[in-house]
């Protein structure tokens, strides 16, 4: 998953703005580094996502913004806070920032994504598992990473970076520990893509595999099924009859027969005349 990278100039303007001075000195006086830093990432052509996080935590600008320059004025929100208290701030926040690296922040990342391994993190960014291993074992704080994994996932930079969050930013990391799962809706005999939703995994019954699940709904029901299960047993299943998604319920019958239970009847035919899609291991009824 590779981006072009935001052009440096503009994102030291973003920064300056945001901190409402004008000039590198002043602005490395903000970040807590010194004049030449900020020189020297405008020849590499590269801000630090550390910098960029510590501005937006400082300020309050707009994550995208300061990155992107999509949303102009974004930067309004803490503009009446004196440079005094943003300055105690900002090195309260950057202390928390470097002490939460390594371990810690890979696990935050990891909940955001949904993800539960270091492998599934390092294909989906394309970057190396030995490149993610040294975070942790370097204690280091990937700010790049911490950003991109905010504008991706919605959730909460200050969560991400620090563990903690504000009584503004509370409730956006609230499902970032619960991962998605694909959501279906089963109409006319087709299964069509009605986004995803989040699922506890508690409510998944041991042995299943949460990977495969989908959230399907059709009418007042809907199930929860592991799709890609085809050897036909008794239970409920999404089946294709002669093209037509639906699902029944099946009970097998000697000489590779199968008893086959929907809305509208019930009736008997051979294993070979149906093609199981997925096994229903949960059934939800809306009663009203």
């Amino acid at each position: 998953m590779s981006e072009s990278k935001p052009n440096a100039s503009e994102v030291l303007d973003r920064l300056s703005s945001s901190y409402g001075v004008t000039t590198q000195k002043e602005l490395a006086v903000c970040l807590e580094i010194s004049p030449g830093n900020v020189s020297a990432w405008v020849q590499r052509g590269s801000v630090p996502g550390n910098a960029i996080i510590k501005c937006a935590l400082d300020t309050g600008a707009d994550l995208k913004w300061l990155v992107t320059g999509l949303f102009a004025n974004a930067n309004v929100k803490n503009t009446n806070i004196s440079k005094s208290a943003r300055a105690d701030r900002g090195k309260t926040l950057l202390k928390k920032m470097l002490s939460a690296g390594g371990k810690s922040v890979l696990k935050r990342i990891l909940d955001a994504y949904g993800f539960t391994t270091q492998k599934e993190l390092s294909e989906y960014l394309e970057i190396s598992t030995g490149t993610i291993s040294t975070w942790v074992r370097r204690e280091y704080f990937p700010g790049d990473v911490v950003i991109t994994c905010a504008l991706d996932t919605g959730a909460s930079l200050e969560w991400l970076a620090t563990g903690e969050m504000s009584n503004e930013s509370q409730e956006e990391p609230a499902t970032s520990g619960i991962p998605t799962i694909s959501k279906k809706i089963l109409l006319a005999g087709k299964l069509d893509d009605d986004g995803y939703c989040y699922l506890d995994q508690s409510f998944v019954p041991e042995g299943v595999s949460f990977e495969n699940m989908t959230y399907v709904r059709g009418g007042k029901l809907s199930w929860l099924i592991e799709m890609g299960v085809n050897e036909l047993s008794n239970g409920s299943w999404l089946l294709d009859i002669d093209g037509a998604l639906d699902v029944y319920a099946v009970s097998k019958r000697p000489g590779n027969k199968l008893r086959i239970i929907g809305q509208d009847g019930e009736f008997e035919c051979s294993r070979n005349e149906v093609i199981a899609k997925g096994l229903v291991v949960l059934i939800l009824r809306t009663t009203l």
